[in-house]
């Protein structure tokens, strides 16, 4: 079969687990008020029924006062076993295990109000908090210690095979306690390693006090902080080999911190499997099964982690909430179906904000989605015009109810923006979505038409009558008063290699576009070359990439900085001439001359010329995605399918 050792089981403790594909806490904001909710149980149970052979679910606390996420799970007292009930069987019925991640989130938790002051093991907190934590004390400890083992027992009581106790990070209350960084005691929780280990191992033996042998106990830890002052590799393994004498049945080994951005959860475009020389390094030395995590997103990879000895199982976590199937579409040799993850964590993104798990591939998760349409009531002819993620996701959708399809694409290929937006440095994975994209249009037999602009004659010819769905993407901003530069052309043209800019380039705009243009411009090492290209953004904020957020931001950020480009925040350019971008800033006027090429990434506007060509020829239509509102791919992506849902 494909995939022996990946879809091989495994014994955890004394429970066999199906297969080696486990899914790690990914927060979903489900929950309410810690409660389980049918919403909750439709989302994991698909991944289960999709073949997942362990799942851990997200967060949940193990006591009411501190809150990680508003909508996070608990469990810290019996009115949550009957949820725990629904959730344990509607998971058990497809075989597949279930673990939640028990947490305190100590002094990373939300700070509702009306919350104490924040613990922690010692007066040290991240760099965001608005005031430090107090160190706990070892009374409370005693008493969070029991809270854990009841926790445990209650999930025990709920039917759950086992918990995760997350000590990973430096997050939460244990991760806390493990990392030099936040743990200065100097009492028999701190010091050296043993000291700070000390209360995650008094956890770990009450809940096997409470919950007996026959239950399974996970521990989530860092392998390696990847930081000065953290804890590392050899720290990790000692730790490993505790854990392991204290009855512990597996390791869940991650890295990094929450804190330094792109270090735990790695960014689009970082090596898949970021974290597994940590697991492989401590699986020497343990006996007990270790899994790896981090940005495991293709069945081959996983594979060959099991397979080369590199670990015992893989924690997927992007790749199944992405697709809910992916283990029986694995299992089935249809890897060409799998809807791939594109690393951009936008699936994350809202979720301090309140907002539910989402998905920028997968427009609408449980129970609502492209795996439960229904037929269209009455068939209609629809068209399409534009090839890009919501014309591709829209057409797919209405001829999945039954519509009769036809896709006009004015250029020779499908993607539309979406193919530029694969050319900038990391973000090669989404031509993995226009090739995913366009076999679902050949599967849902939709006729694409390449080459082929919708004209007026075709409107009121050939389709006439037909529903239109509009989605031909918009267009750059341009502003006239800067095309007098001696060479200018807009970051479009420079990605989809339509114009080459010379040595000494001006970036005019500092939003995602420009800073990944000029990253993409930019010498791949700042060593002075004498060919190097000399790179300057200007941004008229405050900041560049404001709207954006997470590990991918991060990380551009800093290759933009190490690559030397200048980023030149608060500048505004006044004029422009053949040689010369005067901009002011700090109320000082400045000017580049000698520039090459200046490059315009200020945004992107509708084109209005078809949406008047529609009226003009009395059709009924629905303007979505870049065309009717400049976006992101997770924007036209729900807008296609949302539109056609409804047809």
């Amino acid at each position: 079969m494909p995939y022996p050792h990946l879809l091989s089981s495994i014994q955890i403790g004394k429970t066999t687990v199906k297969n080696r594909v486990f899914m790690p806490p990914l927060s979903t904001n489900l929950a309410d008020k810690g409660y389980v909710t049918d919403a909750l149980v439709a989302h994991y149970a698909a991944r289960a029924k999709g073949g997942v052979g362990l799942i851990i679910t997200e967060v949940t606390t193990v006591e009411p006062t501190y809150i990680y996420l508003p909508g996070d799970m608990s469990i810290h007292d019996d009115s949550f076993i009957p949820g725990w009930q629904k959730l344990t069987a509607a998971v058990h019925q497809y075989g597949t295990k279930i673990l939640p991640q028990l947490f305190h989130p100590a002094y990373m938790a939300f700070p509702i109000p009306g919350t104490p002051r924040l613990i922690a093991p010692s007066n040290v907190g991240p760099y965001y908090a608005k005031e430090a934590p107090r160190a706990v004390t070892r009374e409370e400890l005693q008493i969070i210690i029991r809270q854990f083992g009841q926790a445990a027992k209650r999930v025990q009581t709920a039917g759950g095979d086992g918990v995760e106790i997350h000590a990973a990070h430096a997050h939460g209350l244990l991760g806390g306690f493990l990392s030099p960084l936040y743990n200065k005691r100097t009492d028999e929780y701190g010091g050296d390693i043993n000291g700070r280990l000390r209360l995650t191992l008094e956890v770990v033996a009450k809940v096997r006090e409470m919950c007996g042998e026959d239950f399974i106990i996970d521990v989530r830890l860092s392998g390696d902080e990847y930081t000065d002052g953290g804890q590392n590799l050899n720290d990790a393994v000692y730790v490993a080999k505790q854990l392991e004498k204290a009855g512990v049945d597996f390791l869940h080994v991650s890295g990094g911190t929450t804190v330094m951005r792109g270090s735990s959860i790695p960014a689009p475009g970082t090596p898949m499997g970021s974290h597994m020389r940590l697991a492989e390094e401590i699986k020497k030395h343990v006996s007990i099964p270790v899994s790896t995590v981090g940005r495991i997103t293709e069945p081959w990879l996983a594979e060959e982690l099991i397979a080369n000895g590199k670990t015992d199982s893989c924690m997927m976590g992007r790749a199944n909430l992405c697709d809910p199937d992916f283990v029986t579409k694995a299992a089935e040799g249809r890897e060409a179906d799998i809807r791939p993850c594109i690393g951009c964590l936008r699936c994350l993104n809202g979720i301090m904000f309140g907002k539910r798990v989402s998905c920028t591939v997968n427009p609408s998760l449980e129970p609502d989605n492209e795996d439960t349409l229904t037929p269209a009531e009455a068939r209609k002819n629809v068209l399409v015009i534009g090839g890009g993620p919501a014309g591709m996701e829209a057409a797919f959708v209405a001829a999945k109810r039954g519509h009769h399809v036809v896709l006009c694409e004015k250029d020779e290929e499908l993607g539309g923006q979406l193919r530029i937006a694969a050319v900038p440095i990391a973000k090669q994975d989404l031509t993995k979505v226009t090739k995913y994209m366009a076999r679902k249009l050949d599967q849902a037999g939709v006729e694409i038409r390449l080459s082929c602009p919708v004209t007026e004659e075709l409107l009121r010819g050939e389709f006439a009558g037909y529903e239109v769905i509009a989605c031909a993407g918009a267009v750059p901003v341009v502003p006239e008063a800067f095309t007098g530069f001696k060479q200018w052309m807009t970051a479009d043209d420079v990605l989809a290699g339509r114009a080459f800019p010379g040595q000494k380039v001006v970036v005019l705009g500092g939003g995602a576009v420009g800073c990944e243009t000029a990253d993409y411009l930019a010498p791949l090492i700042n060593d002075l070359f004498p060919r190097n290209r000399e790179i300057t953004v200007l941004e008229m904020a405050s900041g560049v990439m404001l709207t954006e957020s997470g590990p991918g931001r991060s990380l551009l950020v800093q290759r933009m900085l190490k690559k030397g480009i200048k980023l030149m925040c608060g500048a505004k350019v006044e004029r422009v001439d053949t040689d010369a971008i005067v901009y002011t800033k700090d109320g000082q006027e400045h000017t580049i001359s000698g520039a090459d090429a200046l490059v315009l990434a200020v945004g992107y506007r509708t084109d209005p010329a078809l949406e008047e060509l529609l009226k003009k020829c009395g059709m009924t239509y629905h303007m979505i995605g870049d065309a009717q509102k400049p976006g992101n791919i997770k924007d036209a992506v729900t807008q296609g399918f949302e539109t056609a849902k409804e047809l």
